[in-house]
């Protein structure tokens, strides 16, 4: 084999090499996604502009896991930067540190809507980017 062949053909498989790694990387947070949908599992972040999700979606009697990403800092003037996850007439509550993520697992309820709030700030649960529902079917 010449050596001009032999650049051609290292090159072909770098490149490929580097291709097959751009894909994989760009599909990786699809996959993550996917796991966390099969392990009944979810993400949330808040913020003083409020949740970034207003409805969860889980099924009848089974629990759901859930990770709560706080943005806000200590220098938030309105509760320190502390949020905290409610779900109205279940007795559920769990607070989230400033700039943390708090991860819990929310009771298995039955079938029904059922609104979560955060009553720590900005106007807290009469504020409608600081509640959102939990729609639970059969």
């Amino acid at each position: 084999m010449n050596p001009q062949t032999l650049k051609r053909l290292t090159t072909t498989l770098i490149a490929l090499l580097l291709l097959s790694l751009m894909v994989l990387l760009f599909l990786r947070p699809y996959q993550r996604i996917q796991a966390a949908r099969q392990e009944n599992a979810l993400t949330l972040q808040i913020s003083m502009g409020g949740w970034d999700q207003k409805v969860l979606k889980t099924r009848e009697r089974e629990t759901l896991k859930v990770s709560v990403v706080n943005l806000d800092n200590t220098m938030h003037s309105d509760g320190g930067g502390w949020h905290n996850f409610i779900i109205e007439g279940q007795n559920f509550e769990q607070k989230i540190a400033p700039m943390t993520t708090g991860s819990f697992t929310l009771p298995a309820l039955g079938k029904g809507t059922y609104t979560f709030y955060c009553d720590i700030c900005c106007g807290g649960k009469d504020n409608p980017f600081m509640r959102g529902e939990i729609q639970v079917e059969g």
